[in-house]
């Protein structure tokens, strides 16, 4: 196998999908040939010391007033692919880690893989003179990978000349979250929230536009006029939580939700086995849309069915009708609420949605089918 150094802005102990995305691809390779170049974060040497594979904390850019910031990026890149005999660069997000990798392809002549993760690609595409920049990147690059086919579409949509260098390669479930916690953990937690007799409903993520909490937060008041014994899991920070927080205060909902905030994603699993039903309401925003959504890949693993919005690539992520059921957010309220009460109140059909969702995940959604496309770069 080829050395791998892996550069990116994003990596645990950040809490979000693509730093939980790159930490689950990177422990699905030997470790003596991976490392991982990320930025300091609060909390990484402890992080870091639970590793098998190497990880090198810098600060990535130089400051504000020295540009351009990214030259101190290109300069680690180099420093260490001399240094640790690399022989394959990914980088995460083409702009500014795409400097770094060409800059060593030219000086070095290591070959390098770029991963686009959906934001990335948006905020370059709007600027000309950046999307020149990506333009010699990705001609530099061996593949462009992107996480859903939805956002491969949309790329390729503005630059048709890159199709036959663009793949997909989908984030995976921990293998860990097809295994129930013990149930000692899950009595202990129930008894915390007070969840004794109760339906309860799970949403993981930021609390950010796009991912429908206020529209939860309007619906669950009729829900619970059909069904009171419900409660609501919330796990997410994010720059609207104050905004959430008042309008569940202004629907009456204190004794119903449950939030929790933000959880690193290794104390994440038992939240899904401790609930009946996943619940995120994702939806377009000014153009944004879902990449394809990691929470709703774990909670399939944990066997949970699924309640969506259509947004991106979660139509991959989950397979409507079969694992869950997806909705137009704004159109289909109605829908969504009998939606959820059918399989809160239906034991069933909720655990074969649930069964089916789990299934698919082992079958499509593991690390070592997905990691076969790139396999020719790797090996």
């Amino acid at each position: 196998m080829r050395k791998i150094l892996v550069i990116t802005f994003e990596f645990p102990p950040q809490v979000g999908g693509i730093a939980t995305y790159l930490d689950q691809l990177c422990r699905h390779y030997d470790p003596k040939n991976i490392v991982v170049l990320a930025p300091k974060y609060p909390g990484d040497a402890d992080f870091d010391r639970s590793l098998s594979y190497q990880v090198v904390r810098r600060q990535l850019l130089f400051p504000r007033f020295f540009w351009p910031r990214w030259i101190k990026l290109c300069l680690l890149a180099w420093r260490i692919s001399r240094k640790e005999k690399i022989d394959l660069i990914m980088i995460h997000h083409i702009l500014p880690t795409g400097y770094a990798a060409l800059f060593v392809k030219k000086t070095l002549k290591i070959p390098f893989l770029v991963f686009s993760h959906g934001t990335d690609t948006q905020l370059i595409l709007e600027r000309v003179w950046k999307k020149k920049m990506m333009g010699a990147i990705i001609n530099a690059a061996k593949k462009i990978i992107f996480n859903s086919e939805s956002l491969k579409r949309k790329f390729l949509e503005k630059t048709l000349k890159f199709e036959d260098k663009s793949l997909v390669l989908y984030p995976c479930p921990e293998p860990d979250f097809f295994v129930a916690p013990a149930a000692e953990t899950l009595e202990k937690m129930r008894a915390q929230y007070a969840l004794a007799g109760k339906k309860v409903i799970l949403s993981v993520g930021r609390l950010a536009d796009g991912k429908g909490f206020p529209h939860i937060v309007r619906i669950l008041p009729r829900i619970l006029e059909t069904n009171p014994n419900i409660v609501w899991i919330l796990i997410g920070a994010g720059s609207k939580k104050a905004e959430i927080t008042t309008q569940i205060q202004a629907n009456s909902l204190q004794n119903v939700v449950r939030y929790i905030g933000e959880v690193p994603h290794s104390a994440l699993k038992p939240y899904y086995y401790l609930v009946d039903l996943f619940l995120l309401l994702t939806h377009p925003d000014e153009g944004r849309e879902e990449g394809l959504g990691q929470v709703f890949l774990e909670a399939q693993a944990a066997a949970l069915p699924i309640v969506g919005g259509y947004s991106g690539g979660v139509e991959e992520a989950v397979a409507n009708g079969q694992a869950g059921m997806l909705f137009d957010v704004r159109r289909e309220e109605q829908a969504i609420i009998k939606t959820v009460l059918e399989l809160l109140n239906n034991g069933e059909y909720a655990r074969t949605m649930g069964a089916r969702g789990r299934q698919r995940m082992k079958d499509e959604f593991n690390w070592n089918h997905q990691l076969a496309k790139i396999r020719e770069w790797t090996d």
